[in-house]
């Protein structure tokens, strides 16, 4: 039977080996600043080019037989607020009265690289207008997810079912690092919300698969909550 300093020793040595196993400190941090550093505006709308789930699906099929398996990207972005990290999430109003979240990004085209095709989308949905006013390049981290769409349908899956070959989207999810300052202009039609971790966690009803799996994504990065004081 082990005393007490010696289950303190044994303690310590598992301690030192989770920390061997995740790597070198810091390897894998995530600067979070918080929501006050940043200032926020709007700029033209875009139009909406489907009113209804039921149309986007109807709109992706005849995308699909033109130029086969649609590609989305998007980031997770994280700000601090009453310490705790929250999530920036696009908001649209569809017609109906519904109402969807989901990340920033967007559709790439046709032969666009990933991260590149993620930076295009994060000015075109988050920065301001003018060019003086915009992060020269938005920081693209990890690939944390890839989810499939195996048929035309809203449901989403984080693998590709062994009996689809041709699977009509991907939709992949990376991190992304925030400056500690910046400015965020988005389309007058769609609201840009900081949602805490605890409210989008297991809540698929509301935020959908994709974003609600945001809590499980993160959970292997340290995540720094800096401070207004912190430079």
């Amino acid at each position: 039977r082990l005393d007490r300093s010696a289950m303190t020793e044994v303690m310590a040595a598992y301690g030192d080996g989770l920390a061997a196993a995740a790597g070198p400190v810091g390897a894998r941090a995530i600067h979070v600043y918080p929501v006050s550093n940043y200032t926020f505006g709007s700029k033209a709308a875009k139009a909406d080019k489907d009113a209804t789930v039921a149309e986007a699906m109807i709109r992706y099929k005849d995308k699909y037989e033109k130029e086969g398996m649609r590609r989305t990207v998007e980031a997770i972005l994280l700000v601090n607020q009453h310490d705790h990290p929250h999530v920036l999430l696009l908001q649209r109003t569809m017609g109906g009265g519904g109402v969807e979240y989901k990340l920033p990004g967007g559709r790439l085209r046709h032969g666009e690289g990933e991260v590149a095709g993620l930076q295009r989308k994060l000015h075109n949905k988050l920065s301001p207008s003018e060019q003086s006013l915009r992060v020269a390049e938005w920081e693209c981290g990890d690939c944390v997810a890839r989810w499939f769409r195996p048929a035309f349908e809203p449901n989403y899956y984080p693998y590709l079912p062994a009996h689809v070959t041709k699977p009509k989207e991907s939709r992949t999810v990376y991190i992304a690092q925030l400056p500690e300052r910046c400015k965020f202009c988005v389309p007058k039609n769609l609201k840009l919300l900081a949602v805490p971790l605890f409210e989008m966690y297991a809540n698929e009803a509301k935020y959908g698969a994709v974003a609600a799996s945001v809590p499980y994504l993160i959970s292997r990065f340290h995540l720094n909550l800096e401070s207004k004081q912190d430079k």
